[in-house]
């Protein structure tokens, strides 16, 4: 019997095949939208998953402005951020920044599913959000991905 057959594969940087994904945001719930982008982006999804390795996956989402919240998260979910100044803390609710930047609202959540370190920092980085159906990676030649179809 082959004993090297058993060894666990531990995968590095060289190791790593990445793919292009796309996904259509258009009807999804923002939620569960940003919980399965999260896992394409860590490389849950993958065999070959190594908790401390950038091996997921880059994923492109279209159609940000035409994503759905449930309930009344329209006007009662803000954002809030700081400006460093007395006093400085602003507020910004959902209907707000859908008007100024709809990526932002993707990104914002897919941002807060990732890992608080230098790693989910680098997976953000393989995030690319458009509000339109036009985007940029056309010469990645991007696989569709219906989000229906993961777990």
């Amino acid at each position: 019997m082959d004993t090297l057959s058993y060894k666990t594969i531990s995968a590095n940087k060289a190791t790593v095949n990445k793919e292009w994904l796309l996904v259509d945001a258009d009807g999804e719930t923002l939620g569960r939208l940003a919980s399965k982008v999260a896992i394409l982006l860590r490389g849950k999804h993958k065999p070959s998953f190594t908790p401390h390795v950038d091996c997921g996956d880059n994923v492109v989402i279209i159609n940000a402005e035409k994503i759905s919240l449930s309930g009344n998260k329209w006007s009662d979910k803000s954002y809030i951020r700081y400006t460093g100044y007395p006093g400085g803390q602003r507020t910004t609710t959902v209907k707000e920044l859908l008007e100024k930047n709809p990526a932002a609202i993707v990104e914002k959540a897919v941002k807060g599913m990732l890992p608080k370190n230098r790693l989910g920092a680098e997976l953000f980085r393989n995030l690319k959000v458009y509000a339109g159906t036009e985007h940029g990676q056309e010469a990645q030649k991007p696989k569709v991905v219906n989000l229906k179809d993961l777990k």
